[in-house]
């Protein structure tokens, strides 16, 4: 049974004044005289280290400059050692003044500099391990949350601030929640987030470098992956911290049901995203188009397709347009492209020598395929030209369609210029009569 309001305020007093008094004697007794004589010496010891770090920080700083053919992950661990330079130099400095203190006097004398040199050293292993998270914000939560921990171990005092903790706290029903109960919650739940996203994305990488999977298949791998090890921390945390998650099981149906109603379109973007990663119908990679959208996929997402533009714009296309429009992908089962062009030529040109000189305009040009036929047609009879189609084959939508158009066009224009064949337009002639046989025209 939870305690009463006035129990736990009697808790909260009764903790805080020991920890008062606990204080209040750690205090007096750095006015002893061997006590003081140390925290001297840890003075003395920070100032060395400022001192090293001024003299030797800038020549480590330049010889790492000098290391240019070094990895990567080398030089950050360097950028790091050198940022903490101060605080490992007084870690290794105070804890030769201990061992030279226990050697030379008696153990007790050096008590409160083996605390201090303890907790620089848990503090500085901290800042190390810590690193390996990538989020700023997460990282400084994770840091200043094991200092205060690994400081309330060492000095003692973690009973007393667990009950202190678990003092401050309000009941809802039979279940109580505390201060203590929050932050093992977010330890718990922090730690099992961070293993879950380390190992997904570890995961990920190598799925990503496997040439056997396809890449929708890879997206679709990836996804399943970190939903399954995310739900599964997060279960997990709830449990280990005490949560019975069984008395949610109807809450948990009113909500989902509500916010079946309310995210429609979201959960069929969401089933749409899954139905594109099984039938594979288009991958990172793919050319399509959609609507008046030309692009290549860049990305596919649980909720939306990533298109990149030629013009270099970026095109968020909800799961459920590709599903239910009609989407035309130019390399679904090959690379492969094939581009028409209309063209004409004036009747006098012979429309024998007219494809062979389009054919060969067009084989000219870098991108068109040499080993898949260029053929040229004739499809109709103009009013002032001859009509011909002109088709060719690329292998490289994604280098833009309109470009290589145009580099076949002005190939053609050279050829034509260089062959002495006209390219007709159409022509008007315009006859003036003059007033007087207007009007006598219209007399008449």
């Amino acid at each position: 049974m939870p305690p009463s309001p006035d129990v736990a305020l009697e808790q909260v007093v009764v903790v805080g004044q020991s920890l008062i008094s606990q204080a209040e004697v750690f205090l007096l007794s750095l006015f002893r005289t061997w006590n003081l004589y140390q925290v001297l010496i840890a003075i003395a010891v920070l100032v060395v280290a400022q001192l090293l770090r001024a003299v030797l920080g800038p020549r480590i700083r330049a010889w790492m400059g000098s290391r240019e053919n070094w990895p990567k992950w080398r030089m950050r661990v360097l950028v790091v050692v050198h940022q903490r330079l101060r605080a490992i130099f007084f870690v290794l400095l105070i804890w030769l003044v201990i061992f030279a203190m226990r050697e030379i006097t008696w153990p007790s004398r050096s008590y409160l500099l083996s605390v201090i040199g303890t907790l620089a050293l848990a503090w500085l292993i901290v800042v190390f391990v810590t690193r390996l998270i990538k989020s700023n914000f997460l990282r400084k939560f994770v840091r200043y949350g094991a200092w205060i921990y690994v400081t309330l171990y060492i000095l003692g005092l973690v009973s007393e601030a667990e009950q202190l903790l678990d003092s401050l706290g309000f009941s809802i029903g039979e279940f109580r929640i505390s201060m203590l109960l929050v932050v093992q919650g977010i330890v718990i739940l922090g730690a099992l987030v961070t293993a879950a996203r380390f190992i997904t994305t570890t995961t990920a990488a190598r799925i990503r470098t496997n040439e056997d999977i396809s890449p929708s298949m890879q997206v679709l791998i990836v996804k399943i992956m970190q939903i399954a090890f995310y739900a599964a921390a997060f279960f997990i945390g709830v449990r280990a911290i005490g949560i019975d998650l069984t008395g949610l099981a109807v809450l948990s149906g009113a909500i989902g049901v509500g916010l079946g109603f309310g995210l429609q379109k979201v959960v069929s973007n969401l089933v749409s995203g899954v139905i594109i990663l099984l039938d594979k119908s288009i991958k990172p990679g793919d050319v399509i188009s959609l609507g008046d959208t030309f692009g290549w996929i860049n990305s596919l997402g649980a909720r939306y397709v990533s298109v990149v533009t030629r013009d270099g714009k970026e095109y968020l296309i909800p799961n459920e347009d590709l599903i239910t429009g009609q989407v035309v992908n130019w390399s679904h089962s090959n690379d492969f492209v094939r581009l028409d062009i209309y063209f004409g030529t004036a009747y006098h040109d012979n429309p024998h020598d007219v494809r062979k000189i389009a054919i060969e305009a067009a084989q000219s040009v870098d991108r068109v395929l040499s080993f898949r036929p260029t053929v040229c047609h004739i499809v109709g009879f103009g009013d002032s030209s001859v009509d011909y189609i002109l088709r060719f084959w690329i292998k490289d939508p994604t280098g833009g369609l309109t470009n290589i158009r145009g580099n076949v066009y002005l190939a053609l224009w050279d050829a034509f210029k260089e062959h002495d064949i006209s390219i007709p337009f159409p022509q008007r002639e315009v006859t003036m009569l003059e007033g007087s046989q207007i009007r006598h025209g219209a007399l008449d």
